[in-house]
């Protein structure tokens, strides 16, 4: 086994977790009710679903690559010098 694959991935478990929390959150200020038709209340809530999981993901996704770019960095300028 490769030893720091189990941190990086709890990190990337709660990173998703986290992100698709706060993307439901803010998907709650838009009233997407009123552009569905009337009635299909579990529809919109499988939307608010479908919806915050592929923009918390997408955050995400973005954030965990920018933490290991940045944690590659010293290695860019231990290679110049």
């Amino acid at each position: 086994m490769i030893p720091g694959f189990g941190p990086q991935a709890l990190l990337s478990i709660v990173s998703h977790l986290v992100f698709i929390a706060v993307a439901w959150w803010a998907l709650q200020a838009i009233r997407i009710d009123q552009i569905l038709r009337p009635n299909h209340v579990l529809q919109a809530r499988v939307l608010y679903i479908l919806l915050s999981i592929a923009i918390g993901s997408s955050v995400s996704n973005f954030f965990l690559d920018y933490l290991s770019w940045s944690r590659q960095l010293p290695q860019i300028i231990q290679m110049a010098f």
